[in-house]
């Protein structure tokens, strides 16, 4: 497979525009996903789920619901009028293609491959002359969507999602460039872009409007990072700029006010946590005081008062919206899969921003928790909303008409290979524990790394050197669950005394260094066949919330290692919703190869709570079993819970 690099803005003939400015980077660099190669046992079924069960099913859904049809009428390849629900159903395929293209980095594909060309064919054939496409308005006539409005971009602020669509194009036209090396798409996406770029902005030709529901300021970012035209990355940033100085004002678009003048995270949390991604881009590569200080102080917000321990976000169903601070009720939270694909992008944005393993600590939480609870074991059915506690009401569904979390889920999770690494001039940042093999370049240089760990279900890693010698410094993440932290801020805390402890040796040798922004640093001449080894402790622990937390006063939630556990009623007979935890709860761990696919089970000894025929109060000794949350709603319709009542009151 073809390696495509990132310091693509020397080859001038790349870019559609006549001149291009030495292109602006990020302090701390991502390791590219097509040279991070998976053997691990928890992440690479998963993508191998997504290629041969996720991605197939959502491109034939895309068949059968028309949206695929939508560019071959819009391209005059067949008749027949605009038919789909919504006009950002565009973007589903966009996202889907996305991670198909992830997918091709990790292997060769044919079939999917040819499946691909023949979309881009068909898009490109869709696309107007001047690069502008949008299905619903390029068939016209009497099918155009209602929101899209009479002309160009005029509806673009309220539902048109014109530049939703966009955004979703671009980044499927990077992934798949940087994927296979073909310029088709991308060719097809910088029309796009510069006709966006013609058309909207502050010249006395052009329309000053800024995307509905946002996306196009992140992606538009990365199309500047692989092409190098700096008009890019003032589009975006005139997106965000312009952003509170339009009619448009409300809360809920995050328009309420100037964006570095927004200190709290409000309204729809998809497109929220999508604008807080692109301000940190604009922060990170620009240095922007007033952008770093304005995302600062969201971040803070979030972490502090708005996020569920699951790393879900968005608490209320009417709006898919933020709720006031320490608003987490936990039977109606709203948690959108893609509000947590969402606050992924957001924190790793922060950290290529900071270079702070606070932004991963969120990030892994988020991960292994409210992220993959969206989708089904077996890639073939999903969540919208993910609560954390369940009254028998809730599964997974092969489809929604509005289809944006499955393909949400098919583009993220093949993309997690570029999360793992990072550089920064002679430091090498080891982010995610999970077994692969990882070619870096450090200081011009290559080094390869091997990683192999049975990581989230035990607390052990190795890391070898297998190719290279040179000085640099490794910078092992220590996790904030290690340290003590269930979260940065006071949001959620450990109640119980237990004190983990990590340990790191290199040939065998320990390492005695301190933790500076949750990193252990190891600065020496590294040669061939080196090896790290690092050990945490994984312990199972009680966290309790803020007291400002209503819905979680006198309860506890279970959590060992990166992952927050669940009590289940397949597992408990008895109701769960009465059950009472005892003050100090002891569990025992055990590995259960055979269940939900391989996890590790939590049991401890609490009391269910009744009345008798009398009336009277009654309390039972049972044993209480846990499963971790991600896995939970896959046999059957029933009661769950995360938070579990500790105290009587």
């Amino acid at each position: 497979m073809k390696k495509i690099f990132l310091a693509i803005w020397a080859i001038g003939s790349l870019c559609a525009c006549e001149t291009i400015e030495e292109k602006v980077d990020y302090t701390y660099k991502e390791v590219p996903f097509t040279d991070v190669h998976f053997t691990d046992n928890f992440w690479l079924p998963r993508i191998e789920t997504i290629r041969n069960v996720t991605v197939p099913f959502a491109f034939r859904k895309c068949e059968e619901t028309h949206r695929i049809d939508n560019f071959a009428v819009a391209a005059g390849i067949k008749e027949g009028k605009f038919n789909s629900p919504y006009p950002f159903d565009d973007s589903d395929v966009y996202k889907i293609m996305e991670g198909a293209s992830y997918l091709l980095a990790v292997k060769e594909d044919n079939g999917l491959d040819a499946y691909m060309d023949s979309l881009i064919s068909l898009i490109g054939a869709a696309q107007e002359p001047d690069g502008y496409l949008y299905t619903t308005r390029t068939i016209g006539g009497s099918s155009i969507h209602p929101w899209a409005g009479k002309k160009r971009w005029e509806n673009e602020r309220d539902n048109s999602h014109e530049l939703y669509n966009v955004g979703h194009m671009y980044e499927a036209a990077v992934a798949h460039y940087q994927a296979t090396g073909k310029r088709d798409f991308l060719d097809i996406a910088i029309k796009y872009a510069d006709c966006v770029c013609r058309e909207i902005g502050n010249g006395p030709e052009q329309k000053k409007y800024v995307p509905g529901h946002q996306i196009a300021e992140m992606a538009l970012v990365k199309l500047y990072m692989v092409t190098g035209d700096k008009k890019y990355l003032d589009q975006a940033k005139f997106f965000l700029d312009t952003r509170g100085y339009t009619s448009r004002k409300d809360a809920y678009s995050q328009a309420h006010k100037p964006v570095v003048e927004q200190d709290e995270a409000v309204g729809h949390a998809v497109r929220a946590v999508y604008m807080y991604s692109g301000m940190a881009d604009v922060a990170a590569i620009t240095g922007d005081s007033s952008y770093i200080k304005a995302i600062d102080k969201i971040w803070d917000n979030i972490v502090s008062k708005k996020i569920y321990i699951t790393g879900g976000i968005g608490a209320r169903h009417a709006g898919e919206a933020f709720g006031n601070n320490y608003e987490l009720p936990n039977l109606s939270a709203y948690c959108e899969t893609c509000a947590a694909i969402g606050n992924v992008y957001m924190n790793y944005r922060l950290f290529l921003l900071h270079g702070d393993a606070k932004y991963f600590d969120v990030l892994e939480r988020t991960l292994y928790n409210g992220l993959i609870s969206g989708v089904s074991l077996d890639g073939g059915s999903f969540f919208y909303p993910n609560p954390l506690s369940s009254s028998g009401k809730y599964s997974r569904k092969p489809w929604f008409g509005c289809a944006c979390c499955p393909s949400n889920v098919s583009r993220f999770i093949p993309s997690l290979p570029g999360y793992v690494y990072a550089v920064k001039d002679d430091q090498v940042y080891v982010n995610l524990f999970l077994s692969n093999k990882a070619e870096l370049k450090v200081d011009k240089k290559k080094i390869i790394l091997e990683q192999e760990t049975d990581y989230p279900w035990k607390g052990d890693i190795r890391l070898k050197i297998a190719q290279g010698n040179q000085n640099f410094t490794m910078k092992l993440r220590i996790p904030g669950w290690v340290r003590g932290n269930v979260l940065p801020g006071d949001l959620y805390a450990y109640a119980d005394n237990q004190k983990p402890v990590y340990r790191v040796s290199v040939n065998g040798q320990p390492v005695e260094s301190d933790v500076n922004n949750g990193y252990l640093s190891i600065a020496r001449k590294w040669k061939k066949g080196d090896v790290v080894e690092v050990h945490f402790d994984m312990l199972p622990r009680i966290v309790k919330a803020n007291p400002k937390v209503e819905a979680d006063r006198g309860r506890v939630a279970v959590e060992r290692g990166p992952i927050v556990y669940c009590a289940e009623w397949p597992d408990n007979r008895f109701n769960i919703h009465s059950v009472l935890l005892n003050q100090h709860p002891q569990f025992k761990v055990t590995e259960k190869p055979e269940l939900l696919y391989g996890i590790n089970q939590l049991t401890t000894d609490a009391q269910a709570l009744s009345y008798d025929m009398a009336g009277k109060l009654v309390a039972k000794d049972v044993e209480l079993t846990l499963i971790p949350y991600y896995a939970w709603a896959h046999r059957g319709e029933g009661d769950m819970e995360v938070w579990l009542p500790i105290d009587v009151s």
